[in-house]
């Protein structure tokens, strides 16, 4: 057979050396794709009437994009920079060497999570599918998608949750009096923390501060164990939750579009707040002593792999890779888009947010040790919801000067970084559905999310609603996307293959991959992940919660995970023909009409990898590598 084509249109007959045409389907005949077979078939717009659109079939749509590119770009960063930022990276640092714990984050951003924010960037925005429908480069794993999809849902109702108590504690810091500065005559053993000097110390008893009453009496109704159930939510913070849901509501419901023109406002605006506060809390007495404390590197601990675990976890959470968000927010992007330079603005902004948090946070810390005489900072010092409900609220209560206004700024940055976050990941999972289901009207897709978001939200508002965010998160978010993670970067670089990645930069883009990003992608990345995945689970140690939900969580994340071999069986099975073998083959292939969205730009990419499968096919012996033509073609 002659190795050649023509591809026929209204015009004519465009001929294409390299392959060969079969009723109007392209088909690759030199070189194999991927290494797992010897052609590909492209079906391509022609007058034969086996490719007529069936008449009961919807119309074709085209993917909604960004009004500008500013706005994908600012989007990104809201969606990257959140309480992550705020909260989890200086406590994460401080229990981890402080400064020291610097070095192994760089390092960590550098080799991992700059690499897969760049990968995932490309794929979305050169394919322009969804987190799930991006897997049509290998069916047989899109499996992944889906439970990234379950996992990135989970975050979003505990993550909506949070975002409720920080829209009542905003309502309330408008008060003549911040409600927590002062103790509540039913509270035992309590300390204003309106109160400034050494905290007293009645019969030997450990008193708390109001503050942290405040949030664990008043708000949450905290209950002290789960014996007894989760109890129900508070009506205060349901209607917080409702308000929240509905500004996201507000915002998706007329797509991407509409999220785009607020993402100047989300995320611009939080760092306005973030420079006065960083400016009050560096101006603040003891601040300073709190800042040394936060970079004092201690050395020994960069040699145990718990910092490098905590490193890489920490990076996954700040850059909110391997949950769909950027692939979902890459696929609207207009196709040669100048995604490599927006990869390295966004992940180095989000480090000097960090760093910039850092120092806010202990200069806070310092200034709470300062006004009661503690000379131990880290006794001051609370993580997570801790932090920010508790001891932020009990400093800005000292405050002398105008403490509502602070207490404002705070939970309103608070409240838009975890808005600009919402949207993002809401977004990934709107997306996947409605790929799958693109004749259902957005607006209904955006309805169901919020309504089903809403009620598993108000789980985490009960008397034992932290208990359980804490279980979702340490089992449905970090532990399955650290195990997708891994199968992820398998995909992209080993089944797909990192030759064809680069071959798509170079189409899509017109530049050539450094060996930088070849190595990171194909061996240091994924080798760095499993490693940290394998101690995760080696050095488990259950939840101190009653043994059922522990075995639920586990539930969890069994159904998240074994969505890979569940979809992966369907594929299989959907495949046409009788050979096992081949059948696998053809779903670790690309699908016919993977590439470009634009049907032209689609038969210049095949065209383009035609020609470069051919000239490959050239190049091979017996004795190429696996390897070598994974990484280098």
């Amino acid at each position: 057979m002659e190795n050649s084509a023509y591809i026929g249109d209204e015009t004519g007959q465009t001929r294409i050396e390299g392959v060969a045409v079969t009723n109007g389907d392209i088909i690759y005949q030199n070189g194999a794709v991927n290494g797992f077979s010897n052609h590909i078939v492209i079906s391509t717009t022609t007058n034969s009437s086996s490719n007529k659109n069936n008449p009961d079939d919807p119309p074709p749509t085209v993917r909604e994009k960004w009004g500008k590119n500013i706005e994908f770009l600012l989007s990104c960063v809201a969606l990257s920079v959140g309480f992550g930022n705020v909260w989890r990276f200086p406590y994460t640092a401080f229990n981890n060497g402080g400064g020291a714990f610097v070095i192994p984050y760089l390092i960590v951003l550098f080799i991992i999570g700059r690499p897969i924010y760049y990968l995932e960037m490309v794929l979305g925005q050169f394919s322009n599918r969804g987190c799930v429908k991006v897997y049509d480069m290998a069916p047989l794993m899109r499996g992944i998608g889906v439970g990234q999809t379950v996992a990135i849902f989970t975050v979003i109702t505990y993550y909506a949750a949070v975002l409720a108590i920080t829209f009542r504690y905003l309502v309330v810091s408008f008060s003549p009096e911040l409600p927590w500065s002062t103790c509540d005559p039913s509270w035992l053993d309590c300390v204003n923390s309106s109160f400034i000097g050494t905290i007293p110390m009645g019969n030997g008893t450990k008193v708390k501060s109001s503050a942290e009453l405040y949030f664990q009496k008043t708000v949450l109704h905290k209950a002290a164990s789960l014996d007894n159930g989760i109890g129900m939510p508070d009506w205060r913070l349901v209607l917080c939750l409702v308000v929240a849901w509905i500004c996201i509501t507000a915002i998706l419901i007329r797509g991407i579009k509409s999220s785009g023109k607020f993402s100047y406002f989300l995320a611009i605006f939080p760092y306005i707040i973030i420079f006065i506060l960083l400016v009050r809390s560096l101006t603040l007495p003891g601040a300073w002593t709190g800042i040394r404390y936060f970079f004092t590197p201690q050395w020994d601990k960069l040699l145990t792999i718990e910092v490098w675990c905590q490193a890489v976890t920490q990076c996954f959470f700040s850059l909110t890779i391997c949950f769909g968000g950027l692939i979902v927010y890459s696929s609207f992007n207009n196709f040669q888009n100048n995604i490599y330079r927006h990869a390295v603005i966004i992940t180095w902004l989000d480090t000097f947010t960090s760093m910039i948090a850092g120092c806010i946070v202990f200069g806070v810390m310092g200034h709470l040790a300062h006004v009661t005489n503690e000379k131990d900072i880290q006794k001051v010092v609370k993580n997570g919801p801790g932090l920010t409900f508790e001891t932020y609220p009990d400093v800005i209560a000292k405050f002398d000067f105008v403490p509502q206004l602070f207490s404002v700024l705070f939970f309103f940055m608070l409240f838009l970084l975890g808005i600009g976050t919402l949207l993002g990941i809401v977004t990934s999972v709107i997306t996947a559905i409605h790929d799958q289901k693109p004749h259902w009207k957005r607006w209904k897709v955006v309805l169901v999310v919020a309504v089903v978001g809403f009620c598993v939200g108000l789980v985490y508002l009960t008397p034992g609603g932290l208990s359980i965010l804490e279980l979702m998160d340490y089992y449905g978010a970090t532990f399955v996307t650290l195990t997708l993670a891994v199968f992820e970067l398998l995909t992209f670089a080993w089944i797909y293959g990192v030759d064809r990645v680069c071959k798509d930069i170079e189409f899509m883009l017109g530049i050539k991959t450094g060996m930088f990003w070849r190595i990171c992608w194909g061996i240091v990345t994924p080798i760095v992940v499993l490693v940290i995945l394998l101690f995760s689970i080696i050095n488990y140690v259950p939840m101190e919660l009653p043994s059922g939900y522990n075995a639920f969580g586990w539930c969890l994340y069994t159904v998240a995970v074994l969505q890979l071999p569940a979809w992966g069986l369907y594929a299989w099975y959907k495949q046409p023909g009788s050979d096992p073998i081949t059948r696998l083959r053809a779903v670790l292939n690309p699908m016919s009409d993977w590439g470009p969205e634009d049907a032209t730009t689609r038969a210049k990419y095949h065209s383009f990898i035609g020609e470069h499968d051919a000239s490959l096919s050239m190049k091979k012996t017996c004795t190429a590598s696996f390897v070598r033509r994974k990484l280098f073609g």
